[in-house]
């Protein structure tokens, strides 16, 4: 539980089940994504990408359902599914709008994940209650110059004299969820002169005196999802928030990125079954030279 994995004894001849066949969980967390996607997410899609902002009552509705703490353990409030689970709301989510999709996506395999990987006893129980109930998250990597390089980031962590915190400083570009979010899983290089091996993995909370966020970027699709700057200036973390080990961020951030893509795959499959769903019952209702245009075999093999 928890990895997307089944785990099976070396010794038992007990054949895997194909990743097409679902548990009982999985279908039934596929299900409820499903029917909140349609009765509540549905009637507020157009105005959300009209007025690019986020209701509150769909982030709200998320925590309520318990998609925002999937694979985190009922200790800390969460559900205990597995990463499958997670990936089958997601493409629901994406069904009906894939703004509200990546919002789960990030902080349940990024963020969430993180935590649970590499995060100290007592970061688990800062953090991982309050992302399962009412916490989003967000993921902040990317800069001017570090986007496919993402190693190239010139946010820099100095240590204190005293060895109790960090002072960040630096510029993240393109961050998903900036505006909502109340904690940032953040990059930034504590050892500049060791290149890559110097970035560092930071729980940043966003109320942290020195953070402001910038206006979201005007874009194409996902309107209603924030994509912003985010500036620190003198941002003071305590050495108590680093996640895992000083140094190690390169590594923790290329395997949990690897789970984020397939959350990513995810969304774009929800995109193209919405986009049947929408073009399925058109193509039925639209009539040319006395047929639906579905009965037409130009169409029929865009669709088969």
């Amino acid at each position: 539980p928890g990895n997307g994995h089944f785990d099976v004894p070396e010794s038992s001849t007990l054949p895997r089940p194909p990743l097409t066949m679902f548990t009982e969980d999985e279908q039934m967390v596929r299900d409820m994504a499903r029917q909140w996607s349609n009765e509540v997410l549905r009637p507020l899609v157009r105005e959300m990408d009209e007025e690019e902002k986020m209701r509150q009552s769909v982030l709200d509705g998320l925590f309520e359902c318990g998609f925002m703490g999937m694979e985190i353990p009922e200790e800390f409030g969460g559900s205990s599914l597995n990463f499958t689970s997670a990936c089958l709301v997601v493409e629901e989510l994406s069904r009906v709008d894939p703004s509200v999709s990546i919002i789960v996506d990030i902080h349940n395999t990024l963020t969430n994940n993180a935590v649970q990987f590499w995060g100290s006893a007592a970061l688990k129980q800062k953090w991982l209650p309050r992302l399962a109930s009412d916490t989003i998250s967000s993921f902040a990597l990317s800069e001017a110059g570090s986007g496919s390089d993402a190693f190239a980031m010139k946010t820099v962590a100095e240590l204190s004299p005293d060895a109790s915190y960090y002072t960040l400083d630096g510029t993240k570009l393109w961050i998903s969820n900036a505006k909502e979010a109340g904690v940032f899983l953040l990059f930034a290089n504590a050892n500049p002169s060791a290149g890559y091996k110097g970035i560092t993995a930071f729980m940043i909370d966003a109320q942290c005196p020195g953070i402001t966020i910038g206006p979201p970027e005007k874009k194409l699709g996902l309107r209603a999802s924030s994509t912003c700057p985010v500036t620190l200036e003198n941002v003071k973390v305590g050495k108590e928030d680093v996640l895992g080990e000083v140094g190690m961020g390169y590594k923790y951030c290329i395997n949990i990125l690897n789970e984020g893509r397939i959350g990513i795959a995810a969304q774009q499959v929800g995109i193209a079954k919405g986009c049947l769903d929408a073009a399925m019952p058109y193509m039925e209702e639209r009539k040319q030279f006395g047929t639906s245009i579905g009965d037409f075999q130009g169409m029929q093999h865009q669709y088969a």
